[in-house]
C-alpha cells in the first residue's frame, strides 16, 4: 500500500487516527476518515482518473463539489457496481473499490483516444449529419457508434442495494449548510418551527470548512461546531447529511435522495425523501467558473476554490509547483494559501490589466510573481499538466513556466438550479456577469451565494433574515438576531464572472464543456450553422448535457455565443434546468417498487397447479398467467403447436380467471347497459348472452366482451384482462355523474369467480362426466347460460367461445377453483384433454379472426373491425353520433383483413407496415406510403403456415391482392395475400355444434 506523498503534515479536518484502505484501478491506497475519494486520490498523487466522452482525452479532478465534470468512476464490482459516481461527492470508507471508466483496454492506453486525432471529422452535430446519408453506410457503423457512446456501464445483475421511499413534512426546509443555510436553520429552529436541513456533502459547513475565515476573531470552524451542536440539540430540527435535494416540484415538494449509509442487513441503502415544506430556503451556494484557453482540460488544471478546499479541509496539496490563472480577485487567496502551505507558486497570471489592490497586496509578502494583462496560450503534458506558455493578452512573445498544478478561476456564479426548477426565470446581472434568481413563484427564497451574496457577513445576514421570515410566515415568532463580526480576508465579494479576452481566436482546442468535449470552435460552428438559440446550442453541441448538467460550462458557452452574435448574455438567455441537479441512482427513484414489488401480483386460484406441472408463467396486467405447458425436451414453438392442435382435435382447458367480471343489478340495469353498449342488450332473455362492444364518446372501440342476462334485473358482464379497471371506472363515472337517477349497482366480481374455459370438439363429453344437468345443444345452446353443479360445486356455465370451437366457460366460486380444475383435468384424460396457455389461446383466436388488444388499440371503430353488423339502429348509445363523422366513415380507413404469405415459409410479424409495392432495397428519398399494418401474427398449427390479422386501407375489397409486409428492424419485406380474417371455420359451425 502506497504512502500519501501529497498529504500535508498538519492541518485539515480529516481524522488521521483512522486510516482507510481503498483500491483504484487495481492499486491499493490509503486515506483517512473524513476524506472523499477525490481528496484521497489527490493525497496519493493520482491525478489522471478518467477519459472524456467524445475524444477520450485524459481527465482529472477539477473541483471539490457537485460541479465535478471530469472525475467520474465506477464504484464497487459486479452487481454492486455504480457507474458515473462523482469522486468529489463519494465519502471514503474502508475497502472502497473504484475503477476508471470510458476507456479500453486501460486508462493509460485507450484505443478510442484515436478520436482525438480524428476530431476534425467529429465536429459539433456530426451525429446528425452522419445518420442522414448514405444509408448503406450508417446502417453498418451505427452499431459501432452506439457501442462507443455513453459513459459508465450499468451492471447487468440484480441490484443488491436496498432502497426506500419516505414522505416527510416540515415548516421550513433549508437546502445547503454553508453559512447562510446554517443561519437560516438556526433562526427558524429557535423560533420553534419544524426545520429540516439537508446537505449534499458528508459534512455540514460549506465554505466554513474550506476557507480561512474568522467569526468573532475565532476560526469559523469554531462557530460552525457551535451552530451544528445547537441545531442537533433542538428537538424540532432534523439534520441530514449525504442528502441531495435534486428536484423542486409543484406545491413546495422537494425530492431528496439520502445516501447516508448501510442498513441493518449490511446492504447499501438509499432513501428517497419526498419533503413537503411550507417554506423553502435555498442556500445552495455558488459555483466557480473556469477559464477557456488552449488545452485547458489536462489533469492538474483545477478550479482555484477547489484547490483551497483540498488544502484547508483535507490537508492535501494538489501539486508541488503551481500557477494561478484568474480573472477574479478571489483566486488570489489560492496563491497566498498555497504559499503558506509550502507549495511553490510560480506565478499568478491575470488577463486583466488592473487586478484589485487587495489581491495584488496579498502576493507581495509571499514573493509571488504577478503577470497582469497576460494569458495562457498553451499547456503541455500527456497525462497531467507539465508546463504552460504565457503571453501578453494583446500579443507578444511567450514564456514557458514549468508546473504540475494550474489553478483557474473566472469568478463565481450562483447555483440557481433548484430555484429555476420552481418555474422562476433567472435574471442576468450585467454588473457581475452572472444569472441571479428571479422572482419566486413558489414559497421559497434564495440566500447567500445562491442569490449573489459573496462576503461572509452578507451570507450570514441573508440566512438570519430568511430564517426569521420563513418562521414568521409559518406562524412562529422569530427572535431578533445579530450578525457576528466576520473576517473573510479583506477581499472584495467573490461573486462575478469574467472571461479572458481574445480566447475565441486561439487555434488549439479550448474546451467549454470538459465532460462532453464541447470546444470554442463547436460553439462558433453552431452559430455559423444557425443554432443560436441556447436550447438549440445545447442539443447541437451537447453543451451541458453531461452528468454535471453544465455547471461549469453553460455560462461560458452562452457568454461565448453572445460575444459571437454581438449581444449580451441576458439577450441570449440560459437553458432550462431540470431535475436531477446531480446524478441520482435509478434504484433510489424506484424504491422498493421493482420486480414483483412494482405492483401487487395477482394469482388465480389454480396457480399452484400451474406451478406444480411446470407451466411457463407470463405477466398479463397485474396477473401471473400460464403462457404454455412445455413437456420435457419440447421447444416453445412445438408446445404451442401441440396445444393448438389438441384444442382443435379433442379438448383443451385454459385458465381465464383473469377475465374481468362485472355484476350489474337493479331495476334500471337494462336501460343503463343499452346506453353503454353499441348493440342491443336490453332485449336479452334471462339465460342468454351476447357478444357486445363498448365505445368511447368519440366513437372508437373501448373494449369488447360478453353481456349475459341472469335475471330481469341482473346482468353479468365480461371485460378484457387489461381493460377491466378502465371499464369499471368508466361505468361508475357514467352512473354517478351522468345518470345518477338510474337505479342500479355496479360491482367488480373478478376475484369472486374462478373461471376455466373448456374448448374443443370433445368438450361436452368431458363436462358431461361432472355435470348432472342436461348440457346438450338444445338445453344449453351457443351464447346460452345455465346454473348447474360441476363436481358437486355450484357453477355458472356460459356457452361462449374465444377459440371458435365448442366451448364452455365454467365459473365457480374462487375457493372451489383449484378443486374443479383438477376434476376437469382428470375427467379429460380419456378424451385427450391438455391444458393450454395464453400463447395457444392467441393463435386460436387469430385463426378465427377474433379481435383483441392488437386490434382494439384505441384507434379503431366497429366498422374498422368488421363489427358494423352488431351496431343497433333502433336506440341511442354512447359514441353513436361520433360514428357519423366523415373521418370515421371514410372509405380509405384501414379495415380488418387476414393475411397469408405468398411463400408459406416466410414469417409475418406484428407491427410490420403494409405497402402496395415492395419496399426499395435502400431508403428512398421520399417516404413510401403505408396502406396498413399487421396487428397480430402467429404460426397456425391448424393450417401449417403463418397467418396474420391486419388493418388495411380498402379492407376486404382488396381480397386476393398481393401487398407487401415491410419490417425494417429485421430488414424483411414479405409478399402477402389479402384474405378473409376468419381462417378456420368462417361460418362458425364448430362453436354451435
Amino acid at each position: 500500500m502506497s504512502a500519501q506523498p501529497f498529504r500535508l503534515a498538519a492541518g485539515g479536518l480529516v481524522d488521521r487516527t483512522q486510516p482507510l484502505a481503498f483500491r483504484f484501478d487495481g492499486r491499493s491506497f490509503e486515506g483517512y476518515r473524513g476524506d472523499t475519494l477525490a481528496s484521497a486520490l489527490l493525497a496519493n498523487g493520482v491525478r489522471f482518473v478518467g477519459r472524456s466522452f467524445k475524444y477520450h482525452r485524459p481527465r482529472g479532478i477539477v473541483s471539490a463539489g457537485l460541479e465535478e465534470s471530469g472525475a467520474l468512476v465506477k464504484l464497487g464490482e459486479g452487481a454492486e457496481s455504480v457507474p458515473n459516481a462523482v469522486v468529489t461527492l463519494t465519502r471514503l470508507h474502508q475497502n472502497l473499490v473504484a475503477s476508471s471508466q470510458n476507456r479500453w483496454p486501460s486508462l493509460r492506453f485507450d484505443l478510442l483516444a484515436v478520436n482525438d486525432r480524428l476530431s476534425r471529422f467529429l465536429p459539433a452535430g456530426f451525429y446528425y449529419k452522419t445518420f442522414m446519408w448514405p444509408a448503406s453506410g450508417w446502417l453498418f457503423y451505427e452499431r459501432f457508434i452506439r457501442r462507443a457512446a455513453g459513459m459508465g456501464t450499468a451492471p447487468s445483475g440484480p441490484d443488491p442495494a436496498r432502497y426506500e421511499t419516505v414522505r416527510e413534512h416540515c415548516d421550513v426546509l433549508v437546502v445547503g449548510s454553508g453559512p447562510a443555510g446554517l443561519a437560516a436553520a438556526l433562526t427558524a429552529g429557535r423560533a420553534g418551527a419544524k426545520v429540516m436541513l439537508v446537505e449534499q456533502r458528508p459534512d455540514f459547513g460549506g465554505a466554513l470548512r474550506r476557507e480561512r475565515l474568522a467569526i468573532e476573531d475565532r476560526p469559523a470552524a469554531d462557530w460552525l461546531a457551535g451552530a451544528v451542536a445547537e441545531l442537533q440539540a433542538l428537538p424540532n430540527v432534523t439534520l441530514r447529511r449525504d442528502a441531495t435535494a435534486f428536484g423542486y416540484y409543484d406545491a413546495n415538494l422537494v425530492a431528496v435522495v439520502d445516501t447516508s449509509g448501510h442498513g441493518r442487513d449490511g446492504a447499501w441503502r438509499e432513501t428517497l425523501r419526498l419533503v413537503r415544506a411550507r417554506r423553502v430556503v435555498l442556500a445552495t451556494g455558488a459555483i466557480e467558473q473556469p477559464l477557456t484557453f488552449p488545452d485547458n482540460d489536462r489533469p492538474g488544471i483545477m478550479l482555484a476554490g477547489a484547490v483551497r478546499a483540498y488544502l484547508n479541509e483535507y490537508a492535501v496539496a494538489p501539486g508541488r509547483r503551481a500557477v494561478v490563472y484568474t480573472a477574479s480577485d478571489d483566486a488570489y487567496r489560492t496563491a497566498a494559501e498555497l504559499a503558506d502551505a509550502g507549495i511553490e507558486v510560480a506565478a499568478v497570471i491575470d488577463p486583466r490589466a488592473e487586478p484589485g489592490a487587495a489581491a495584488r497586496a496579498s502576493l507581495r509578502g509571499a514573493g509571488i510573481e504577478l503577470l497582469p494583462g497576460h494569458e495562457i496560450v498553451a499547456t503541455r503534458g500527456r497525462h497531467r499538466v507539465r508546463s504552460v506558455d504565457v503571453a501578453p493578452a494583446g500579443g507578444g512573445a511567450s514564456r514557458r513556466i514549468d508546473c504540475d498544478l494550474v489553478c483557474v478561476s473566472a469568478g463565481w456564479t450562483p447555483a440557481i438550479h433548484l430555484h429555476s426548477q420552481t418555474g422562476a426565470r433567472p435574471v442576468y446581472d450585467p454588473a457581475t456577469g452572472a444569472f441571479l434568481p428571479g422572482r419566486p413563484v413558489q414559497a421559497e427564497c434564495s440566500v447567500g451565494g445562491a442569490r449573489g451574496t459573496g462576503d461572509l457577513a452578507g451570507c450570514l445576514s441573508d440566512g438570519f433574515e430568511a430564517g426569521a421570515s420563513a418562521a414568521e410566515l409559518c406562524g412562529f415568532d422569530a427572535a431578533l438576531f445579530s450578525i457576528p463580526r466576520c473576517d473573510d480576508g479583506g477581499f472584495a465579494p467573490r461573486l462575478g464572472v469574467t472571461q479572458a479576452p481574445g480566447v475565441p481566436t486561439r487555434p488549439k482546442k479550448q474546451f467549454v464543456d470538459l465532460q462532453t468535449d464541447v470546444t470554442v470552435a463547436d460553439v462558433a460552428l453552431a452559430r455559423a450553422e444557425g443554432f443560436v438559440s441556447v436550447e438549440h446550442l445545447k442539443r447541437y453541441t451537447t453543451l451541458g448535457m453531461g452528468t454535471d448538467q453544465g455547471k461549469t460550462s453553460n455560462l461560458a458557452g452562452l457568454t461565448l455565443m453572445s460575444a459571437l452574435q454581438g449581444t449580451s448574455p441576458g439577450e441570449v438567455g440560459t437553458t432550462t434546468f431540470r431535475p436531477p441537479v446531480s446524478p441520482v441512482t435509478i434504484g433510489a427513484l424506484a424504491g422498493r417498487g421493482v420486480g414483483y414489488d412494482y405492483a401487487p401480483v395477482r394469482l388465480t386460484p389454480m396457480h399452484a397447479w400451474h406451478v406444480e406441472v411446470g407451466a411457463r408463467l407470463v405477466e398479463n396486467g397485474l396477473w401471473l398467467r400460464p403462457q404454455l405447458y412445455p413437456r420435457p425436451g419440447e421447444a416453445v414453438a412445438d408446445t404451442v403447436n401441440r396445444e393448438v392442435r389438441t384444442v382443435r382435435q379433442s379438448a383443451g382447458l385454459v385458465d381465464v380467471t383473469t377475465l374481468g367480471k362485472i355484476d350489474v343489478q337493479g331495476p334500471d340495469a337494462a336501460t343503463f347497459l343499452d346506453r353503454v353498449y353499441a348493440n342491443d342488450v336490453g332485449d336479452l332473455e334471462p339465460g342468454r348472452a351476447r357478444y357486445s362492444v363498448m365505445l368511447r364518446e368519440d366513437g372508437l372501440v373501448m373494449d369488447d366482451g360478453v353481456a349475459c342476462r341472469l335475471a330481469a334485473d341482473h346482468f353479468h358482464l365480461t371485460a378484457s384482462t387489461g381493460h377491466i379497471d378502465h371499464v369499471l371506472a368508466y361505468l361508475e363515472l357514467l352512473h354517478q355523474r351522468y345518470w345518477p337517477d338510474l337505479r342500479l349497482a355496479i360491482t367488480d366480481v373478478t376475484e369472486n369467480w374462478a373461471v376455466m374455459a373448456l374448448a374443443g370438439p370433445r368438450a361436452r363429453d368431458v363436462l358431461s362426466t361432472l355435470v348432472a344437468e342436461d348440457i346438450s345443444n338444445a338445453a344449453l345452446p351457443f351464447l346460452g347460460m345455465k346454473a348447474c353443479t360441476v363436481g358437486g360445486v355450484p357453477a355458472r356455465l356460459f356457452r361462449v367461445s374465444f377459440s371458435g370451437e365448442l366451448a364452455y366457460e365454467v365459473n365457480v366460486p374462487a375457493e372451489h377453483g383449484l378443486d374443479t380444475w383438477r376434476r376437469l383435468v382428470a375427467a379429460g384424460t380419456e378424451f385427450g384433454l391438455c391444458p393450454f396457455g395464453t400463447e395457444a389461446m392467441g393463435v386460436l383466436r387469430i385463426e378465427k379472426g377474433f379481435v383483441a388488444g392488437g386490434e382494439i388499440d384505441g384507434r379503431t371503430t366497429p366498422q374498422d373491425l368488421g363489427l358494423g353488423w352488431l351496431l343497433s339502429k333502433s336506440k341511442p348509445y354512447l359514441g353513436k353520433p361520433a360514428l357519423a363523422r366523415p373521418g370515421l366513415m371514410a372509405p380509405e380507413r384501414p379495415r380488418l383483413v387476414g393475411l397469408v404469405p405468398v411463400d408459406r415459409r416466410a414469417p409475418l410479424r406484428a407491427g410490420a407496415h403494409l405497402l402496395a409495392e415492395p419496399a426499395p432495397p435502400t431508403p428512398a428519398k421520399e417516404p413510401v406510403p403505408a396502406i396498413g399494418r399487421i396487428t397480430s401474427a402467429a404460426y397456425s398449427a391448424t393450417l401449417g403456415h403463418p397467418i396474420a390479422l391486419a388493418l388495411v386501407s380498402g379492407g376486404r375489397k382488396r381480397r386476393g391482392e398481393i401487398v407487401h409486409a415491410a419490417f425494417p428492424l429485421a430488414d424483411e419485406c414479405v409478399a402477402v395475400e389479402v384474405v378473409d380474417p376468419a381462417f378456420v371455420d368462417p361460418k362458425g359451425d364448430r362453436a354451435r355444434a
